[in-house]
């Protein structure tokens, strides 16, 4: 078994870019949502001419569609992501954009038949309205409220308004606030499993949950006897439902929704 030391270096070297979890395969595990959002993903950008993929992180989720419509754009945040996602995705023809937080879509009115995102960091309901056409859809798979906190409060102590944020019952109504109508909204609670405290280091570093680097080592050794005594880290993630909507329609805990 490797030492604590040892544990912590190798995470903290780690490349954290991108939007990939391989580094996690044999050290941690999440339980997936039963709607199986990548292949509901491709069958929509299968059926579609144009179509915008929004947080795209770097392209993973979005590179695994076997095929993209005519047009296909993608936008992303985070520079080191952003590079990533043009590597992977540009050779296939996807124009990946760099976008700036709070900002309108680099994109005209109506550009869309469909808009979609894996975990978007705060999904603009306006502005996903304005560019998707008539008759269009969101199609996405949000982070749930409190997913994960059973970790983030062990380092940051209780958050209780943070708890509240991503309800599904507050997102649907902003998404029907700016005019979209939600058709489908599931909701799935996946367990996450953390085999070593590497592996929690490495997602403190990916997933930035307000832990400074400076604090690694102390917020490791919190949890590194509860590790060793349970042999695994047990923690649950709530992912919202997966919502379709139409333009004029809501999102996805799995979301859909559509345009009026």
């Amino acid at each position: 078994m490797k030492s604590f030391d040892d544990l912590l270096a190798e995470a903290s070297a780690a490349d954290v870019t991108g939007w990939g979890f391989d580094w996690l395969a044999g050290r941690a595990s999440e339980q997936r949502p039963p709607w199986g959002y990548a292949q509901l993903l491709a069958q929509r950008l299968d059926g579609v001419h144009a179509a915008l993929d929004l947080d795209t992180g770097g392209g993973e989720v979005l590179g695994e569609a076997p095929r993209f419509p005519r047009l296909m754009c993608a936008t992303e945040a985070w520079p080191p992501n952003t590079r990533k996602a043009q590597e992977r995705l540009g050779p296939r023809g996807v124009e990946v954009i760099e976008a700036t937080p709070g900002t309108a879509l680099p994109f005209t009115d109506a550009s869309f038949e469909l808009v979609t995102s894996r975990h978007p960091v705060n999904p603009d309901w306006h502005e996903i309205h304005r560019v998707l056409q008539p008759g269009g859809h969101y199609f996405a798979q949000h982070v749930g409220p409190a997913s994960a906190f059973e970790l983030i409060e062990h380092f940051l102590g209780p958050l209780p308004r943070e708890r509240q944020m991503r309800e599904p019952r507050d997102e649907v109504a902003a998404a029907q606030a700016a005019g979209l109508t939600v058709t489908d909204l599931r909701t799935a609670r996946c367990r996450m499993l953390f085999h070593d405290v590497g592996a929690v280091v490495w997602i403190l570093r990916k997933c930035v949950w307000g832990c400074r680097t400076s604090l690694y080592k102390s917020t490791a050794l919190s949890c590194w006897p509860w590790i060793v005594r349970c042999g695994r880290g047990s923690r649950s993630s709530r992912i919202p439902p997966v919502i379709s909507s139409k333009r004029g329609a809501g999102k996805q805990y799995r979301w859909v929704t559509e345009e009026r």
